[in-house]
């Protein structure tokens, strides 16, 4: 269950890191010269992800798991948002954004999630979610720079309604792909379903354990460093380079 919820993750990661960084390209004229330094590092390391995990992805496929259902799916609802206003990208990735920076903050802080994972594997994730974490802020700083103009409420409002439509589609679609590649394991009906909801919600439980960061996004005030977790970053970076030797 945990390697087809990952997998099905990494799946997403190709596409959805390409239009992150459209989204944000689009709104980053006129920042300040230390946010434009954020964006550009953000870029790299998106390209960077991209990169990682289409060879993630092949492996998995190498492995005998067809991953194409879930990247057309990608493209398919891409292909729905052609045309409406660019600033309802940035929000989307924002609120995407969020999520990783959650679902980072886990994998590095208990080490259930990532327990008797493939050490390759493992050093992959670990070293994605420590840039997620680094760069958690850049959409959300875009955002508030995008929508200076804007009332606090209004901006408010198109921000939560977007959480709360992305958090439909994200969980709804991600519980479906990680379906999809247990049933090409042969594993399909109520107690695999079973099996998935308690992954999800009681062990490890990644998503009743980021529900409280969750609502945090709807505060006024939310800025994703009110939760400043780098010290995170420096532990996993010294796991990683003891690893390396």
């Amino acid at each position: 269950v945990a390697t087809a919820w990952f997998n099905a993750l990494s799946g997403t990661f190709p596409r959805g890191e390409a239009f992150f960084i459209q989204a944000v390209k689009a709104h980053r004229d006129g920042v300040s010269p230390a946010l434009a330094e954020q964006i550009r590092a953000f870029i790299v390391q998106e390209v960077n992800h991209t990169r990682e995990h289409v060879a993630f992805n092949r492996i998995a496929s190498d492995a005998g798991y067809d991953m194409s259902h879930i990247d057309r799916h990608v493209e398919e609802q891409m292909a729905l948002l052609d045309g409406r206003p660019a600033i309802l990208d940035l929000a989307s990735t924002m609120a995407l954004e969020h999520y990783t920076a959650m679902m980072a903050h886990e994998f590095l802080s208990s080490p259930n999630h990532l327990r008797n994972a493939d050490p390759e594997a493992a050093a992959l994730w670990k070293w994605h979610a420590i840039e997620e974490i680094e760069h958690k802020a850049v959409a959300y700083d875009t955002w508030l720079h995008a929508t200076r103009g804007w009332s606090r409420w209004k901006r408010w409002k198109v921000k939560s309604l977007m959480m709360l439509a992305i958090t439909q589609k994200f969980i709804a679609h991600r519980i479906n792909d990680t379906l999809h590649l247990l049933a090409q394991d042969g594993l399909a009906g109520p107690a695999v379903k079973w099996r998935l909801f308690v992954f999800l919600v009681a062990s490890p439980g990644v998503l009743r354990r980021i529900f409280p960061d969750w609502v945090r996004y709807f505060l006024p005030g939310f800025h994703p460093w009110n939760k400043d977790d780098r010290a995170l970053i420096a532990r996993a970076e010294a796991e990683l380079q003891a690893r390396a030797g």
